[in-house]
């Protein structure tokens, strides 16, 4: 069996970085108070710069489609052009619309294209790495000789203050503090915008650095947990979700049913311990030794996360120490599916890696508890 490379790796980062100090100057303040959450969740993600690929006014300065074409287009070079690309794979949790797809308009955007293959996984952060398995097992099947994925967000005008203004209104309304719940809050000061593509080949590419995909496990766990982090509905008491077909639209505003929500209890008794049993079990089936990687690039929502991390995987004696971690949450903030690609981009390319090093990837989705590890060889 043919094996499956990635041979070029880019990303598109919109406008200028933005400060934490700036934040409320793009997404402003709701009921024109500045947030009371802010500050603590900042404090706990570590996040300095971020991207919004909006104004200070909340005008859009690019879409999702827009932000991974551009991305992709940074892939081609003289041996590889847009119009040679044969399967296209856009993850993203934040499609520009409900439909067409959102790798059809990724494809609709690309300059100099030509009719191919797409696939649109959705869901949340996992929805990059569906990508990348897709591109991967097309290859392997002889189904096509290169693929290129990408996972992309466009987060920001999903957590723009003018969002939340008939939410509370309504709360005054009823003579309740107009702030809205810390779950929606949260959120604002977490995600951020960009797009991150990777090429998939047949073969390396000779005189530069290649990655061959080694494996790539994704597992969830739906059927155990409920939802954690939703958009487009609202839960129950009993752990159920409520869809947004299912309110009126006078209640989607005065819900916020569009906004970004997430229950931080659950996912703070379930992501990481979780996540790393499923670690343990794919470390003991494929009889692999992980202290014989080079670099461990986990997707951190928050630097928070990173010594319950540490602390867990000790419980099953997976010895990762943190010299061996590479992230970037800090710098360009938490841009879901495209923050591991992200990561990738940013290794492949800083001439750190050295021929036979191994990379293992580890991205957990909160969603509803989606989980998947992926490992590399530098060749």
């Amino acid at each position: 069996m043919q094996g499956v490379y990635i041979t070029k790796s880019s990303k598109f980062l919109p406008n200028e970085p933005v400060s934490n100090d700036e934040m409320e100057e793009y997404l402003g303040m709701i009921d024109g108070v500045p947030s009371k959450g802010k500050r603590l969740t900042l404090r706990n993600n570590g996040i300095k710069t971020r991207y919004y690929s909006i104004d200070k006014n909340g005008k859009s300065t690019h879409s999702n489609a827009q932000m991974a074409a551009l991305a992709i287009e940074k892939l081609t070079d003289e041996n590889f052009k847009v119009e040679d690309i044969e399967l296209l794979a856009c993850g993203t949790a934040s499609p520009d619309n409900h439909m067409p797809s959102h790798a059809v308009m990724v494809h609709g955007e690309l300059k100099n294209g030509k009719p191919l293959e797409l696939i649109s996984p959705s869901g949340s952060c996992c929805a990059s790495m569906q990508s990348l398995k897709a591109g991967y097992l097309s290859i392997l099947a002889g189904n096509t000789k290169n693929a290129v994925v990408t996972g992309s967000e466009k987060l920001s005008s999903f957590m723009l203050a003018s969002n939340f203004e008939k939410e509370t209104e309504r709360l005054a309304e009823m003579e309740q503090n107009p702030i809205i719940a810390f779950e929606k809050d949260f959120l604002r000061w977490m995600l951020s915008d960009g797009a991150a593509a990777l090429l998939l080949e047949n073969k390396p590419r000779p005189n530069s650095v290649n990655l061959k995909i080694e494996w790539l496990d994704i597992r969830s766990y739906a059927n155990q947990l409920e939802t954690c982090m939703y958009v487009g509905s609202d839960k129950n008491e009993d752990g159920s979700t409520k869809g947004w077909k299912e309110f009126s639209p006078e209640e989607w505003l005065q819900k916020s049913i569009f906004s970004f929500k997430q229950d931080t209890k659950l996912l703070g008794k379930e992501i990481v311990p979780t996540g790393t049993k499923y670690l343990k079990e794919i470390l003991d089936k494929r009889n692999f030794d992980v202290t014989t990687i080079d670099y461990f690039l986990p997707h951190l929502s928050s630097e928070f996360f990173r010594a319950k991390i540490a602390e867990e995987i000790l419980k099953y004696d997976i010895q990762i120490p943190q010299e061996k971690w590479f992230t970037n949450l800090t710098t360009t903030g938490n841009i879901g599916s495209a923050s591991i690609f992200m990561m990738v981009e940013e290794l492949m390319n800083s001439e750190k890696l050295k021929t036979g090093q191994k990379i293992l990837l580890m991205v957990p989705e909160s969603a509803r508890f989606t989980y998947a590890y992926c490992l590399l060889t530098v060749c």
